[in-house]
C-alpha cells in the first residue's frame, strides 16, 4: 500500500519541468517520428506498398517523392521505413542504400558510397571496373545469397534527387532505373526533390526507363491547422509520470494558443511561412523560458519569441555601424526617394551627406574623402549596398552605381534603436528631403 502511495505522490516541480523539456526537446530538435503521419495516410499507404512489394515479393520499382521544403517528405519515409521493417523477414533481408545530391556530387564519389553502405569494400577490392554499369551489376551480384538463386532486395534513397540529374550523362539514375526495370536484381529506386519540374531534367534515356510514379505532398495548411498542431506540439501525452502536472500544463497550452496576442503572432509566422518546420524554432524559444519559477508558457513567452524570430539580421547590422556609416544610408535613403529607387554612386551620396553638414548639423565634421570612400567600401563589404553592373571595371569607384539593399522601414527601425544616435541625424533621416 505504502509503494503504491509512492507512486501515486506527485513529483517534485523541478522534475517535472525536467522531463517537459526533455520530452518537447526531443519532438521539436530530434524531430521524433509520430505514430501515424497526420494528413498524408494515402501517400504512406501507397509507398509501403510499393517497398513491400520489393522487400517481400522481389520485385523492383522506382518513385519520386515530390513536394516543398518543409512539407514532411522525409517524415513519410521515414515512417514508411520504420513501418516496413517491423516484418522480421524484412528487417533481415532489406538492405538500404541513402544517397544524397549534396555529398554525392559525381558517379564515383556515389558509387564509393554504395560500396561502404553496402559492405562491399573487401569484395570489390582493388579491381578496376570498364564503366559504371559493369561496377553496379557487380556489387548487385555480390549481394546473391549462398544458393545464387535469388539476391537479398536493395533500397536506393536519393535524396536531393534533381542534383543527381546534374551528374555527368545522368549515368548513376540511368543505371539504377535500368536495374528497377529489367529486374536484374529486386530494387527499389526513392527519390526525394522538392522541384516539381524534376521530369524536365531526365534525359530521354532516363526517363524511358522511370516507372512516372510520382507522390506529391502538397502541404497547404489553414491557419486552424497551424494553431491545432502548435498546440498538439506542445502538449504532454497520457502517460507523463505526473498526471496533474500533465492536465495543468495541456491547459495551459490551450488557454496560450486561444489568446488573441498569440494568435496574431501566430498568424504573422503562418503568413510567411505554412510549413510547419519554420515554427520549432519559435517553440523551442518559448520552451527555454519555462522554468520552476515561470512554470508554464506564457502569452508574454511567445511573444518575445516571435520578437526573436521575426528579427531582421540586415536591420540589426545596423545597430553596429559608425556614425558616418550610419550617415552615409540615410543620404542614400533620401536619394531613393528623391530618384523613385534609381541607382546612385559614391559622389552623389557624398554630395547629399555634405548638404547635410552644411544645412543641419552641429555635432559633426566634415569627413575626408578617402576615409568617406572606405566606409562607403565597408557598406558594400556588408552587402549593404551592391553594384548595379558588376562588370563595369573600367568605371572609376566614385562613379559605379548601385543601389541601397535596404527599404526605408528597415532603416528607420535600426535608427531608433541605434545607441546614442545623434538628435540630428534622426531628424535628418526622418525628413522628407535630404
Amino acid at each position: 500500500m505504502s509503494k503504491r502511495k509512492v507512486k501515486d505522490a506527485p513529483l517534485p516541480v523541478g522534475t517535472c519541468i525536467s522531463e517537459v523539456q526533455d520530452i518537447l526537446r526531443k519532438r521539436l530538435c530530434h524531430q521524433q517520428l509520430p505514430d501515424t503521419p497526420e494528413g498524408v495516410e494515402a501517400q504512406h499507404k501507397h509507398l509501403l506498398e510499393l517497398l513491400k512489394r520489393t522487400a517481400v515479393h522481389g520485385e523492383s520499382n522506382s518513385v519520386l517523392i515530390v513536394g516543398p521544403r518543409g512539407s514532411g517528405k522525409t517524415m513519410l519515409l521515414k515512417c514508411v521505413l520504420r513501418d516496413l521493417l517491423e516484418e522480421k523477414e524484412v528487417e533481415r533481408n532489406l538492405l538500404q542504400v541513402h544517397l544524397n545530391g549534396l555529398l554525392q556530387t559525381d558517379d564515383r564519389i556515389a558509387l564509393q558510397e554504395m560500396t561502404r553502405q553496402l559492405h562491399l569494400e573487401n569484395v570489390v577490392g582493388d579491381k578496376v571496373f570498364g564503366s559504371f554499369a559493369e561496377n553496379l551489376s557487380f556489387l548487385l551480384e555480390a549481394l546473391k545469397k549462398g544458393d545464387r538463386s535469388s539476391s537479398r532486395p536493395v533500397l536506393f534513397v536519393l535524396d536531393e534527387f534533381d542534383l543527381f540529374a546534374h551528374h555527368k550523362n545522368q549515368t548513376l539514375l540511368y543505371n539504377l532505373f535500368d536495374v528497377s526495370q529489367s529486374a536484374q536484381a529486386p530494387v527499389a529506386v526513392v527519390g526525394v526533390t522538392c522541384r516539381l519540374d524534376v521530369l524536365e531534367l531526365l534525359e530521354k534515356r532516363v526517363k524511358s526507363r522511370f516507372s512516372h510514379r510520382q507522390i506529391h505532398l502538397l502541404s497547404n495548411p489553414t491557419f486552424s491547422q497551424y494553431l491545432e498542431r502548435v498546440q498538439t506540439q506542445l502538449s504532454l501525452q497520457d502517460d507523463f509520470p505526473d498526471k496533474t502536472f500533465a492536465q495543468d500544463w495541456n491547459a495551459s497550452v490551450k488557454t496560450l494558443c486561444e489568446d488573441k496576442s498569440v494568435e496574431d503572432a501566430l498568424q504573422r509566422h503562418y503568413n510567411s511561412s505554412k510549413n510547419f518546420r519554420s515554427n520549432h524554432m519559435l517553440l523551442m524559444l518559448c520552451l527555454s523560458r519555462v522554468s520552476v519559477a515561470n512554470p508554464a508558457i506564457k502569452p508574454a513567452d511567445l511573444l518575445e519569441a516571435s520578437k526573436m524570430c521575426l528579427i531582421d539580421a540586415q536591420a540589426n547590422m545596423l545597430h553596429g555601424l559608425s556614425i558616418l556609416e550610419l550617415c552615409l544610408i540615410i543620404a542614400m535613403k533620401h536619394l531613393n526617394d528623391v530618384y523613385e529607387g534609381e541607382p546612385f554612386n559614391l559622389q552623389m551620396v557624398h554630395n547629399e551627406f555634405k548638404k547635410f553638414l552644411q544645412r543641419k548639423s552641429n555635432s559633426m565634421y566634415n569627413f575626408e574623402q578617402p576615409v568617406i570612400m572606405k566606409a562607403f567600401e565597408h557598406l558594400q563589404q556588408l552587402e549593404m549596398i551592391q553594384p548595379v553592373d558588376s562588370f563595369s571595371v573600367k568605371t572609376q569607384r566614385e562613379y559605379q552605381l548601385m543601389r541601397l539593399m535596404l527599404d526605408n522601414t528597415q532603416v528607420m527601425e535600426a535608427l531608433q534603436k541605434y545607441p546614442q544616435c545623434p538628435t540630428d541625424v534622426k531628424q535628418w533621416a526622418m525628413s522628407a528631403y535630404g
